[in-house]
């Protein structure tokens, strides 16, 4: 399913972006102002209710209001239970997204029942994000639901199921106003993933109210887009499945913490024929895997191609350093020369070491997320010595930087997270002269969000007067399969692309996850995990 971002459709006014009034600013101009109600329950509001909110309340051109409703079903009784036994288990920070709120925080926005404004005003759009029956009135009103259910029930249901919801607002003809694959590294501790959905909630609102979300939908989630109907997720079918699940997932989740945890390697092969790109599946003699000592792992391979030679860089993660650091390792015509050994190290975790040539030297775009900047470094001594460069991008967390060059610029490709959320399903592009900047944000960002092809998988190649670009699907968890996506649109008004292939582990290479590709030099390279093994305590 193609995905466009930007150009000249977008929603129709009573369907989709709400109709502004003019009002006289101070200067003596007419500002374009909108009087948004959002619909809460009193007996479920969290915090991010609050942090949308505060966003909102931020905007200059949004008048904000809260109405309030009864009666809305909210999320199942042991759901609190759930969260506080995860949190104190994992040691997560509270409170959160998720936390129950105080409704005295929002007596600020407060309007009348019936979504009008204090002093009579009628509102030009209700935002219902309660799961409460819909209320018709004079305003478009826009609602949301997962995978058609409404409301934080809905999304509950999703993360019971381990799936990768839709998420989408909906005009008051059950139109989508906005979709959205969301998505999260962790299927295991519900908090985690509940508080991630959650961010990027917000941020799939944020982008409908500017006129930038997608409404189409994202590969493969045609059934997943259904209808909204009105579900009981209260009922006692569903607290005693969530009770069931509760106990479960908590005892499976304390024994993988203790004795088991995933083991990443990186499988290599000289091509001999069709590369994976051409194949689309693995290849017959399957892959050689690169050796490590069972004390650490490789990761996020990234190979070069320099004077005759192949150099491989990959993450390589020290259980007993409890970080990761990047470490090169020379290829000759049977394979590596020795073990990979360290070239750059910082007091943060670095992966995703991204390397490239131009100018005539060597650089490389290292993930650094929480140092909140993306970063470039040059070669001194290739492949040992590196220096830092120059700072790309500040104040953004960023994962898996990918450059390109096309179309007489340059572009930057960067799954961000924004106010949490997870860090593989929300798309930003960046464009420059030159590969040292200035970036210049896209300025439909995000342009994509889809758990499912959001997060880069490796460098974009050129293939058959087109681009592919490697991509990783973790509607089943982060890194579970690589997929192949043609880059149909570029440019400084749109972006889209079409997911063709999908690649999973299998007999050709065991374990449970696929997660790169990248080719230089005759080589090719991809990595995952094995599947949990025991692994003792240190």
């Amino acid at each position: 399913m193609e995905r466009v971002i930007g150009g000249a459709d977008r929603p129709s006014a009573t369907g989709g972006r709400a109709p502004a009034r003019t009002e006289p600013s101070s200067s003596g101009t007419r500002a374009r102002t909108r009087t948004i109600v959002v619909r809460l329950d009193r007996r479920s509001l969290r915090g991010w209710h609050i942090r949308l909110l505060d966003q909102l309340g931020q905007r200059p051109d949004h008048r904000i209001r809260v109405a309030w409703v009864e009666h809305a079903e909210g999320l199942p009784p042991n759901a609190e239970l759930l969260f506080r036994l995860e949190a104190a288990i994992h040691g997560l920070p509270r409170p959160g997204l998720a936390t129950a709120a105080e409704p005295v925080a929002l007596a600020p926005y407060e309007a009348s029942h019936d979504g009008a404004e204090p002093g009579g005003s009628a509102a030009d759009l209700v935002l219902d994000l309660s799961d409460s029956p819909a209320d018709p009135g004079p305003a478009p009103a826009w609602r949301l639901d997962y995978d058609g259910m409404p409301g934080e029930a809905g999304l509950l249901a999703a993360l019971f199921a381990h799936g990768a919801p839709v998420a989408a607002l909906r005009g008051p003809d059950g139109a989508p106003v906005a979709v959205g694959r969301l998505g999260t590294e962790s299927h295991t501790v519900m908090l985690t993933a509940f508080e991630g959905y959650l961010a990027r909630t917000i941020t799939l609102i944020l982008a409908a109210l500017d006129g930038a979300a997608s409404t189409a939908l994202p590969d493969g989630a045609g059934a997943s887009l259904r209808p909204a109907a009105a579900y009981d997720l209260g009922g006692l079918g569903a607290r005693r499945r969530a009770a069931g699940g509760l106990a479960r997932q908590i005892a499976r989740r304390l024994y993988a913490l203790c004795f088991h945890g995933p083991h990443w390697r990186v499988g290599w092969r000289r091509i001999v024929g069709p590369d994976l790109i051409d194949l689309r599946r693995h290849p017959e003699g399957g892959w050689q895997v690169l050796p490590d000592d069972g004390r650490r792992f490789y990761a996020d391979p990234f190979a070069i191609a320099r004077d005759g030679a192949v150099t491989l860089f990959v993450e390589e993660f020290d259980y007993r350093r409890g970080k990761g650091v990047i470490a090169a390792v020379d290829f000759g015509a049977d394979g590596p020369r020795g073990r990979p050994e360290p070239v750059l190290e910082l007091e943060t975790h670095l992966s995703y070491p991204f390397v490239f040539e131009a100018d005539g030297q060597v650089w490389m775009i290292p993930e650094s997320h929480a140092s909140g900047t993306i970063d470039l470094y040059r070669a001194t001594d290739f492949p040992r010595g590196w220096v830092h460069e120059a700072v790309l991008l500040d104040g953004v967390v960023a994962g898996d930087a990918t450059l390109l060059q096309h179309g007489g610029r340059w572009w930057m490709f960067a799954t961000v997270r924004a106010g949490g959320g997870s860090y593989s399903d929300t798309l930003h592009l960046w464009h420059a002269p030159h590969f040292r900047g200035p970036w210049t944000p896209h300025r439909h960002n995000p342009v994509l969000i889809d758990i499912g092809s959001a997060r880069a998988a490796g460098p974009i190649v050129a293939r058959d007067g087109g681009l592919i670009r490697p991509v990783q699907d973790c509607r089943q968890g982060y890194g579970a399969a690589l997929g192949l996506a043609r880059i149909l649109r570029l440019d400084e008004e749109a972006y889209a692309q079409q997911v063709e292939t999908r690649l999973c582990p299998g007999a050709a290479w065991p374990g449970t996850r696929l997660h790169m590709l990248s080719a230089a030099g005759g080589f090719e390279f991809i990595d995952g995990s094995h599947r949990a093994r025991p692994r003792l305590l240190g």
